[in-house]
């Protein structure tokens, strides 16, 4: 964390090096037992009023937006299992003595979907939680 801290002074020194300074010495993992907390309460409003600030403000509409389209590729993975079956049927309408051969395929291209459904999931997940 402290490590993050300081490459974000390092991008703030060159834009304003005095408050990029005082924010990295202001860090709470820079602080002694607790950070601002163990402070008096005069030396704390005066460190929250603009040097404990965050950096950046966190956009929650945008992460749920992304999440949100990331999940229209799970619709995506229900449609091709629809169409997976469908095959399976016709094949077996077509052959029938295939019928074992066909349904190991349809289960392999189900693990297949299956597997793209889950990495989506937990693509959408990051997105969502992500800053």
């Amino acid at each position: 964390m402290a490590l993050l801290q300081a490459v974000r002074s390092a991008r703030l020194m060159q834009l304003r090096p005095q408050a990029a300074a005082c924010r990295f010495a202001a860090a709470p993992a820079l602080q002694p037992h607790g950070g601002i907390e163990a402070k008096a309460p005069a030396v704390q409003a005066s460190l929250l009023g603009g040097l404990g600030a965050p950096l950046s403000k966190r956009n929650a509409g945008v992460s749920v937006l992304g999440c949100a389209i990331a999940m229209v590729a799970v619709g995506g993975c229900a449609q091709g299992i629809g169409q997976l079956f469908a095959a399976l049927v016709v094949g077996m309408a077509r052959n029938p003595s295939m019928k074992e051969d066909l349904f190991t395929y349809t289960l392999i291209g189900m693990g297949f979907l299956e597997f793209l459904a889950i990495v989506v999931i937990l693509i959408a997940g990051l997105l969502l939680y992500s800053e």
